[in-house]
């Protein structure tokens, strides 16, 4: 159910993104940052998905660690967003909320099936 849960949230975040960039795009804003941020933002979601159909426990955590990874650069592009003035206050902080806690099931999904594993 969690998983569940999490590939739901990882999908309207992947959503988000993808308005982030065609919003970058448009204004022609951060084009550099647009390309990579589409990249690191949706494959947040597409390695948890992938994850639940992992041929073991080691290969379910491999790619849920990929995802967490993909979460803390997709967070890194996204202060980068900001610093730069591409995007304001609001819109960063309302997506760090999302990402974080993103962030934050899948540390604990890691942490959990690791200690299953022992």
């Amino acid at each position: 159910m969690r998983e569940n849960a999490l590939i739901d949230k990882s999908l309207v975040f992947a959503s988000r993104i993808v308005k982030l960039h065609d919003f970058l795009i448009k204004s022609k804003k951060g084009l550099t940052i647009a390309k990579q941020i589409i990249r690191s933002g949706t494959s947040i979601g597409a390695n948890i998905n992938e994850a639940n159909y992992g041929q073991s426990p080691a290969d379910f955590i491999s790619k849920m660690h990929i995802a967490l990874k993909e979460t803390a650069e997709t967070e890194y592009w996204l202060r980068l967003l900001f610093l730069s003035e591409y995007i304001d206050e609001k819109m960063v902080n309302s997506l760090l909320d999302d990402c974080l806690e993103i962030k934050r099931i899948l540390i604990a999904s890691v942490n959990t099936a690791k200690e299953n594993l022992k």
